[in-house]
């Protein structure tokens, strides 16, 4: 007598973040149901207190790693997880808590804590596959919903995630928008930014603020030239790459090479 087919079991982790990413999930609404259909949710907190031991065939991990707790918990994650994707820029870059990783976190400790003797925190704020390996990485802060229900179709049906990994430039010509850097001398991130978000600052007029991290093979240099002939300053070239990504390496990287 043949065995009842499983469903893939789903199950999202949550490590250092603000829960954006996981949220993004609850808010597909319509589609929630049908991700309900494929998959078992064998754990997710944010959804439900149960929970189904064992090994999972698709972890989504959110949020970096800040203490030493969080790195020993990853790695148990990672053995029982089949395939492992992290979402958001927590998890792919290590967030904007990565702000710590270019000061002094026992300076800040003393100055916001009463008693920072009690507080147990590493240095730097790092992201997930600095620990462990990592299947897929998706982008963003927050993920956009339709991508994150294509990575878990296509990983509960064993393909390929089809996310593309062009800048948000790309994404602003297929809306019909005008430059807003070349007819406005508005500073944009825009040529160096991972597509996702749909361009969606620079259709109401705005600059990119790199949300979604640095596209494959940046030439951040090169848009820093730029940037500087618009008036950027020295000082706001290092800060426009030390947001949600600081940590990512092409943004860390050229913000380090205009530090006061």
């Amino acid at each position: 007598m043949s065995r009842p087919h499983r469903k893939p079991r789903l199950a999202v982790w949550k490590f250092a973040s603000c829960d954006g990413c996981q949220l993004s999930l609850l808010d597909c609404e319509d589609e929630l149901m049908a991700v309900a259909e494929r998959v078992e949710i064998a754990y997710f907190q944010e959804v439900t207190r149960g929970r189904i031991r064992g090994v999972y065939d698709l972890s989504l991990v959110e949020g970096s790693i800040t203490t030493a707790h969080d790195a020993e918990r990853i790695r148990e994650v990672r053995r029982r997880s089949r395939t492992l994707v992290t979402i958001g820029a927590c998890a792919t870059a290590g967030g904007i808590q990565a702000l710590r990783n270019f000061a002094d976190v026992e300076g800040f400790v003393a100055a916001v804590y009463a008693r920072p003797e009690y507080i147990a925190t590493l240095a730097r704020s790092t992201a997930i596959a600095d620990h462990v390996p990592v299947d897929f990485e998706l982008r963003g802060c927050p993920v956009d919903k339709r991508q994150l229900l294509e990575v878990v179709s296509a990983f509960t049906a064993g393909r390929r995630p089809a996310v593309r990994s062009h800048s948000v430039c790309i994404e602003c010509k297929r809306r019909g928008n005008i430059c807003v850097m070349t007819a406005h001398g508005t500073p944009c991130l825009g040529p160096v930014t991972h597509a996702g978000c749909g361009a969606l600052c620079p259709t109401y007029h705005r600059g990119c603020y790199g949300c979604f991290g640095p596209m494959e093979s940046p030439n951040s240099a090169a848009l820093s030239d730029w940037l500087a002939g618009l008036g950027v300053d020295r000082t706001d070239l290092c800060r426009v790459y030390r947001t949600f990504n600081a940590n990512a390496d092409a943004f860390r990287e050229e913000s380090e090479r205009h530090e006061p």
